[in-house]
């Protein structure tokens, strides 16, 4: 039985589709730092509120840059038909296949293996 750990992540990077202030409450009250840039529409909406309509939410570009990379990684790791499309049903199989393309991805950038 995969018992699961007991974390809470430092913070959330996250795209505009996530960045509703019910998501940013949540977190907020879990202790979490959230990183999204805010949609137009919700700005547009805090905006016609005046001064009741409050602060724009936090928003650190630098840390925000970090999350192509995550994004990049699972787009290459999709290239595997077995992971995008999920054959196995057992989740230690899908395990398995998901490091073995993992190690296959970083064999394949690796310089020294020429």
């Amino acid at each position: 039985m995969l018992i699961r750990p007991r974390k809470r992540p430092d913070r959330v990077l996250a795209d505009k589709a996530y960045s509703s202030p019910a998501t940013r409450r949540a977190l907020r009250s879990r202790g979490i730092a959230f990183t999204s840039p805010e949609k137009k529409d919700h700005a547009a909406h805090r905006l016609r509120k005046g001064h009741r309509g409050g602060r724009p939410p936090v928003f650190d570009a630098e840390v925000y840059k970090g999350r192509n990379v995550v994004e990049r990684c699972f787009n290459r790791l999709k290239q595997f038909r077995a992971l995008a499309t999920r054959y196995t049903k057992r989740a230690a199989y899908y395990r398995t296949e998901l490091t073995l393309a993992a190690i296959v991805l970083w064999l394949r950038e690796s310089p020294d293996t020429a």
